[in-house]
């Protein structure tokens, strides 16, 4: 595993575990259609590329010609 999917994987499960906390603490109500759901697909699409190596932006960025680093980045 590398630096930049232990990074993805860590950055998911933080989004991912504030908006549950923050649901169930009641300071947000995750049942109700919002914008914090798009916050839980990043979160989410975060954490599975960090185990997969598949990200859609990645994908997208690529087809656009957007050329890959060359140093070593974090995310």
């Amino acid at each position: 595993m590398t630096v930049n999917q232990i990074v993805r994987i860590v950055a998911g499960f933080f989004i991912m575990t504030s908006l549950v906390l923050a649901h169930v603490m009641g300071q947000v109500d995750m049942s109700k259609l919002s914008w914090l759901w798009f916050t839980a697909f990043v979160g989410a699409n975060l954490f599975q590329s960090g185990f997969t190596k598949f990200c859609p932006l990645d994908s997208i960025l690529k087809r656009l010609g957007v050329p890959e680093s060359k140093g070593n980045t974090c995310a």
